[in-house]
This record gives C-alpha cells, sequence and structure tokens, in this order.
C-alpha cells in the first residue's frame, strides 16, 4: 500500500492521506476502532477542497482527505512535525494494547460466567447461616432473661431449702464413706476396724438423724414398700422421696459392708471378701430398683384422679401398666447378673494354679504387686507367679496380667473391690 501524506501549513488543515482507494476501505474500520479508544474520531469520505474564495474545489482522482476531531489547535498546528508523528504512533500503541486487554478481559469475564456451577457442597451455606442465627437469637434471650433465670432459681433454693440440703448432705456422706470402704478393702489384712467401725456409727447417726427429722412424712415407709404421708404428693415430693430413700439403701448397703470387714480373716479370707462384697452389691441394687415401684404407682393413679375425674383415672391407670412393663424388663436384666453372682459365689473363681516352690524361687520369692513374701502363690497361665489375695484383688479391675499383660479372665467382676454404685434409682 502507496502512502502519501500531504500537509497544508497555511490553512492549518489536518493531513491528506493519499491512497489506492480498495486499500484504504480495507483498513478504514480497523482505525476507527483503535482511535476511537483514545477518544479520537476519523471520518473518512471524499470531501472536496476549498478554493480561494471559500467554495469547494475539486479533489483530485484517488484522494481521501482525512478530519481528526478531539485534537488541540496546537496538535493540529504541527502535525506535519515528526514529533508530532512519533506521539500519535506511541497513542495509537498505547490504544492498541489496551483494546487488546480490554478484549481479553471480557473474554475471561464472558468464560467464567459460562463456565459449570461447582456441585454443592453438603452443608447448605443458607442453612448455616439460619442455625447461626437461631443460635445468636437464643444467647441474646438467656442473656436478657438471666436476671429473672436467677431470679426464679433463688425462689426455688429457698423454697425447698431444706430438701436440697438433705440431698447435698447425703451425697458428701455416700462419696466419703465409699472412698474409705474402698480404701480398707485394698489394705486386706491391714485394714483398721477401729475405721470401719466409725463409718458403721456415721451412717446409722446420720440416717437416724433423717428419719427423725421428717418424722411426720414417714419416710422409713419407702424401706418396706409402703407410701410416706407427704400430702400433697407432687411429682417433686415423689422425687425427693425417692432419692432420700436411695441414699439409705446404699446406706445400708454399706453397712453391711463394713460388718464383713470387721469379720477376722479366719473366720472369711480375702479371696471370699470379695465374694460376699459382691453379692452384698447386686441385692442392694435390685432393693434400689424395687423401692420406687409403690411412690411411682401411687403418683400415677391418685394424682390423676384427684385432678381430672374419671378420664384422669382411665389415663392413670394406662400409665402406671405401661410403667409396670418397663419396671419388669429391668428387674429382668437385673436379676440375670444377680443369678450370675449367685453361681460365682457359690463355685468360686480360679485364675490360677498353686505354684510350686521352684517357681517361687524362680520368681525371686516376692510378690511383684504387694512386695512381700508369697501367701499362697498362684501360677498364671504365662507362669507368672503372685500371692493369691493380691492377684484376685487385681481381677476386680483387670483382664490382664500385671506383668506381660496376658488375658487371663474373659470379664471384670466388680464390686469385689468395696465399691458402692453411685447410680440412682430414679425410676
Amino acid at each position: 500500500m502507496k502512502l502519501r501524506a500531504q500537509y497544508d501549513g497555511d490553512s492549518g488543515r489536518g493531513p491528506t492521506l493519499k491512497q489506492y482507494p480498495t486499500a484504504m476501505q480495507s483498513n478504514a474500520s480497523e482505525r476507527d476502532a483503535h482511535h476511537a479508544a483514545n477518544g479520537l474520531s476519523l471520518s473518512l469520505a471524499p470531501e472536496p477542497g476549498l478554493g480561494a474564495g471559500g467554495a469547494p474545489a475539486a479533489l483530485p482522482a484517488g484522494e481521501v482527505r482525512v478530519h481528526m476531531a478531539g485534537g488541540s489547535s496546537g496538535e493540529t498546528a504541527g502535525a506535519g512535525g515528526p514529533s508530532s508523528r512519533r506521539s500519535r504512533g506511541s497513542s495509537h500503541g498505547h490504544s492498541h494494547s489496551h483494546s487488546h486487554s480490554h478484549s481479553r478481559a471480557q473474554q475471561q469475564q464472558q468464560h467464567t460466567q459460562h463456565a459449570p456451577e461447582p456441585a454443592e457442597s453438603d452443608l447448605d451455606p443458607g442453612e448455616t447461616s439460619s442455625s447461626f442465627t437461631e443460635l445468636r437469637y437464643l444467647y441474646h434471650w438467656v442473656q436478657k432473661s438471666l436476671p429473672f433465670l436467677i431470679i426464679l432459681c433463688s425462689k426455688l433454693v429457698i423454697q425447698h431449702a431444706l430438701g436440697l440440703a438433705v440431698g447435698v448432705g447425703l451425697f458428701m456422706t455416700f462419696l466419703h464413706v465409699n472412698k474409705s470402704l474402698q480404701t480398707q478393702v485394698f489394705l486386706q489384712d491391714r485394714h483398721s476396724k477401729l475405721q470401719c467401725v466409725w463409718l458403721l456409727l456415721f451412717m446409722t447417726f446420720s440416717t437416724s438423724l433423717l428419719y427423725y427429722t421428717f418424722l411426720p412424712e414417714s419416710l422409713h415407709h419407702c424401706l418396706i414398700f409402703l407410701g410416706p404421708r407427704i400430702e400433697p404428693l407432687g411429682f417433686w415430693e415423689v422425687l425427693w422421696a425417692i432419692g432420700v430413700t436411695n441414699f439409705i439403701i446404699k446406706f445400708l448397703v454399706m453397712g453391711t459392708k463394713c460388718l464383713i470387714l470387721l469379720l477376722p480373716s479366719s473366720v472369711l479370707t480375702f479371696r471370699s471378701q470379695g465374694r460376699w462384697l459382691m453379692l452384698t452389691e447386686e441385692l442392694g441394687q435390685l432393693y434400689q430398683a424395687q423401692a420406687p415401684v409403690p411412690l411411682w404407682f401411687r403418683y400415677l393413679l391418685t394424682y390423676q384422679e384427684v385432678e381430672d375425674g374419671a378420664t384422669g383415672l382411665t389415663l392413670g391407670v394406662l400409665l402406671a401398666l405401661l410403667y409396670l412393663i418397663l419396671k419388669l424388663l429391668g428387674l429382668y436384666t437385673q436379676w440375670t447378673a444377680l443369678m450370675k453372682t449367685v453361681r460365682i459365689f457359690l463355685k468360686g473363681e480360679h485364675t490360677g494354679m498353686p505354684a510350686s516352690r521352684s517357681q517361687c524361687s524362680e520368681a525371686g520369692d516376692v510378690c511383684p504387686i504387694c512386695q512381700g513374701e508369697y501367701r499362697d502363690p498362684r501360677s498364671l497361665v504365662c507362669q507368672h507367679v503372685f500371692c493369691d489375695e493380691c492377684i484376685a484383688l487385681w481381677f476386680n479391675r483387670e483382664k490382664s496380667c500385671p506383668l506381660c499383660r496376658t488375658v487371663i479372665t474373659e470379664k471384670v467382676y466388680k464390686w469385689r473391690d468395696g465399691a458402692t454404685s453411685p447410680h440412682l434409682q430414679i425410676y
């Protein structure tokens, strides 16, 4: 393509490009797009020239005049200089790069819009935000209602101060006696009989003081499956009476264990002592499961009859029958556990064979548990030797050998260490 630039310095008109018409027409649209980015407007149309009197003059054939809009007068005046041509070239290059980057950004945006959306996760963001909103609302509600809740709890504490004090006292007494009993059983023949007598007297005094304080309510009737004289017998009164009775039965069981520990070792050996403790605890748990039955029957029947009449009585009978079914299922499970304990109590449990003198000498003549001389040594399946009483105490909590961790027994028989279950049998 041949271009010829003609500059007219006197008239101040823009440059005129002379080229072949076919080449100029093919590149006109491309130049217009580049110059439009910089605010320049190019009009490539044949325009008749102006004569001396301002009249349009005829242009030579094939010449095209270009008008550049948007440029300043200074740029127009100096359009013929080399610096002007360089500035226009740099502006054209900058516009070209800017338009290309702009087009690439548009293509990326369109690609992002048409890209497939990722698969939804298991946790819906809407559900998560709504759950957090609900938790925040609940937190604000508790924060605003906290003064009222404190006032309400204070009222309940003041109203039932005596009952709460009795419950806390019984619980602390149980924890102290239970821990002391386990310690005395662990000491074996070195346990303190004076400590056992003190625990027995302490529980007897606590039980007597409790029943004397609430003598008009006749709480001791609950021990013989009779209803107390609490009027009116509401829900909280039933729970309180059952809880007190449950602790008293635990005291009776722990008192029996103290009597077992007071027996001399010549009458009751340590291994037999563990079986008696286990049997006593199982019988006590069965007794605790049966004690609440009369109280709940009276509450479900009498209370509903007073409130709702015949309809309430019918509903109370149905609820009492349902409670009886659930209670019988629970008693069957406890009876099965008691029968297993009775079989162990009658047959005994042998965790090893009697060890010979040579086996004791090879083991060092010192029990690894008590660090003393062997007393009735027993050899386990793994050939380790221990005292009979020491290994029996170990298997109260473990199934394996203390040294090599070989499994010796398949089941740990609880309650042989003198412990009492802290579980409250509410229903």
